[in-house]
C-alpha cells in the first residue's frame, strides 16, 4: 500500500516529462512545409506516390522538366548525391507527362526516384517559394519535414554535400 502512491507520483513525474519533450520537438510545421507532406504524385508506372511516404529523414526534392536544359545538366549530380548520400531521401518531380519523361529516360536512363507533378507541380513549387515559377528548382527538408534550404537554377554535387553536412 505505501508503494502505490510512489509509484502514481513516478508515472505522474514521468508523464510530465515525456510530455515537455513531445511538446518541446512536436513544433508545428509551416504551412507549405504541412502542405507539401500532404500531396500526393504519381510514379511514372502511374501508381501513387505520397509524400509522407518520404518524411522521417532529410529530403532533397528537385523540380525539373525533360524540355529544360539545365535540369538536364544538373540530373546527373543529383543521382550522384542520392547514390552517396543513404541518410537523406531524393525525389526528382517531373513537371512534365510521363510519355516525355519515359522518353527522356531511353536517352538518360536515371536511377533516382522519380515522380510526376504535372502542372500542379508549378503551384507546389511556388507554395515552396520560387516564386518566378523557373526550373529546376530544389528544395532540402530537415529529418523533421521542415524547409531549411531552396535553390532556383541547377545545383552542383559539391553545393549538395554542403548542404547534407548542415
Amino acid at each position: 500500500m505505501k508503494r502505490r502512491p510512489l509509484l502514481i507520483g513516478a508515472g505522474l513525474a514521468a508523464a510530465a516529462v515525456g510530455a515537455g519533450l513531445a511538446l518541446r520537438s512536436g513544433r508545428a510545421l509551416s504551412p507549405e512545409a504541412e502542405k507539401f507532406w500532404a500531396a500526393k504524385f504519381v510514379h511514372l508506372d502511374g501508381s501513387e506516390l505520397p509524400a509522407a511516404i518520404l518524411r522521417g529523414k532529410p529530403l532533397l526534392l528537385n523540380f525539373w522538366a525533360s524540355w529544360c536544359t539545365p535540369c538536364v545538366k544538373e540530373l546527373p549530380d543529383i543521382e550522384r548525391f542520392a547514390k552517396e548520400t543513404p541518410a537523406w531521401q531524393v525525389l526528382a518531380l517531373a513537371l512534365d507527362s510521363a510519355e516525355n519523361v519515359q522518353a527522356f529516360l531511353t536517352r538518360l536512363p536515371l536511377h533516382l526516384p522519380l515522380g510526376l507533378a504535372g502542372l500542379t507541380g508549378f503551384e507546389l513549387a511556388r507554395m515552396l517559394g520560387n516564386l518566378q515559377g523557373g526550373l529546376p528548382f530544389s528544395v532540402a527538408f530537415d529529418a523533421r519535414g521542415e524547409v531549411f534550404w531552396r535553390k532556383l537554377g541547377p545545383t552542383e554535387l559539391p553545393e549538395l554535400r554542403q548542404i547534407a553536412r548542415t
